[in-house]
């Protein structure tokens, strides 16, 4: 069988596999995210509920120990499995949505929600990908995974004010532990168990990368940004709907301004994206998603009092949104070192969950003692801030990543093939890890000699198959 790349399809089992893992983190996010348009309506009439702090915290409480958990638990799966993780997982994620869905006060709502974080599976969830997926195939099925959170964010906003109308917050939390017990059936009986189950530096976080990676200054900034997106979002959530409701809209309409406005910022987006990648302009892109991001708050705050006002705010903060929560990974993927990726992406996931906490926490405190005006002045400190860090940042290479299937070898053999990759034209970082028996490159959008590394790899292939007979 040839080293290099296959032109072949996804295969049966590789596309079971994608799409019930997608399945499974779009059911878990799902009800992650319902909650969020209706949580403060909520939270009024629960004992403590008038504490906008305790308020804010309990709708952040489950990224504190998302983030804190979710490197740990990948780990975990390498160990004793990715389904047991998964399993226990999930168990604790509907734990804590029955819990929250039987609170009656905020603390114990709080403590719910606590639990349903420790649920950090995302880790688990991206290793078996890896394991059930070939290299050639492994970015798509990731790619699927991020679509399936992006169309379930959308539906879970669009259809949360329905659902609390018709079964209430504590139903929704008792649903969403149902879905979790239904996402344990969807990794029993739909995806396949892995053949071999081993480290992927692409997907996984690595403790001797750790280092560098929190090192890097680059990563550092966009680490950062991902903070600062998610706590912004996160403390604007127990505005917004608020705001609607003063406004004149009733609770149960909300739908009619997130679902249009959902829909045409991710429309919106499509275009920048591909500019952005085929123009190699993403840093000028990000810059200008990071300045509209900050103006699309800055015009919430101005519009509070019209609903066709705040309409607009957020559609104009919902394109920035979506635009960069597009960007985000990509540039992770572009500035991180070619055998760190996996680990620059768990610090990356980890700091998003903690900036959820951090802004619902922070937010309803601010609320709490500095109104309205201390919480938006809390996000625009964080995006002008991001502005800067975005502005001054260097500008990534325009390049991608690729893996490739390699012949077992000893280190010595893995570490000359390294530097014969690298050498070829078009390749900017190579690295072979033979643990692995994957190559995993750094090459350039434009100049990049595909054929150089399958003949190179072939060969190698060859001589291999040689030295065994």
């Amino acid at each position: 069988m040839s080293a290099s790349i296959s032109s072949e399809k996804m295969s049966r089992t590789e596309w079971r596999a994608t799409s019930g893992l997608a399945s499974i983190y779009g059911l878990r996010m799902f009800g992650l995210f319902v909650i969020l348009p209706v949580f403060a309506f909520y939270a009024e009439h629960l004992p403590g509920g008038d504490n906008y702090t305790l308020v804010g915290i309990a709708l952040g409480a489950y990224g504190l120990t998302q983030a804190i958990l979710q490197i740990p638990m990948g780990w975990l799966s390498d160990r004793i499995g990715r389904k047991p993780v998964i399993y226990f997982g999930l168990l604790l994620f509907a734990v804590g949505s029955f819990v929250a869905a039987l609170a009656d006060d905020i603390y114990w709502v709080i403590f719910g929600r606590i639990i349903q974080g420790a649920g950090a599976i995302s880790a688990a969830i991206m290793a078996l990908a890896a394991d059930l997926t070939r290299e050639e195939h492994r970015t798509k099925a990731m790619a699927v995974i991020g679509m399936t959170i992006g169309a379930v964010f959308a539906l879970s906003l669009a259809v949360a004010p329905a659902l609390n109308q018709w079964i209430g917050v504590p139903g929704i939390f008792a649903m969403t532990g149902i879905l979790a017990l239904a996402a344990i059936l969807i990794v029993k009986l739909f995806v396949p168990d892995p053949h071999i189950s081993r480290f992927h530096s692409d997907t996984e976080a690595s403790t001797d990368s750790l280092g560098s990676v929190l090192r890097n200054a680059q990563l550092l900034r966009l680490n950062y940004g991902i903070f600062a997106l998610h706590a912004t979002l996160m403390a604007l959530w127990l505005l917004v709907p608020l705001t609607l409701r003063e406004a004149g809209m009733a609770v149960e309409d909300h739908w009619q301004i997130y679902l249009p406005v959902l829909f045409f910022s991710m429309v919106l987006v499509i275009p920048a994206i591909i500019y952005g990648e085929k123009k190699a302009r993403l840093k000028q892109v990000f810059v200008a998603a990071i300045a509209l991001l900050l103006c699309g708050q800055i015009f919430l705050a101005m519009t509070v009092d019209t609903i066709q006002g705040t309409m607009f705010a957020l559609l104009i903060f919902f394109a920035a949104f979506n635009l960069l929560e597009a960007s985000l990974p990509s540039l992770i993927s572009k500035i991180a070192p070619v055998g760190a990726k996996g680990t620059a992406i768990g610090v990356y996931s980890s700091t998003q969950f903690l900036g959820a906490f951090a802004g619902a926490a922070v937010g309803g405190y601010l609320m709490e003692h500095h109104g309205n005006l201390g919480l938006y002045a809390f996000c625009s400190g964080l995006l002008a801030l991001w502005f800067i860090l975005a502005y001054t940042m260097k500008a990534p290479a325009a390049v991608r990543s690729k893996m490739y299937h390699v012949q077992e070898m000893d280190k010595g053999k893995s570490q000359q093939l390294s530097e014969q990759l690298a050498a070829l034209s078009g390749v900017r970082e190579a690295l072979v890890l033979a643990n692995e028996r994957v190559a995993y490159l750094k090459v350039d959008m434009a100049g990049f000699d595909e054929e150089s590394v399958n003949k190179l790899l072939e060969d190698k292939e060859g001589e291999a198959n040689g030295f065994s007979q």
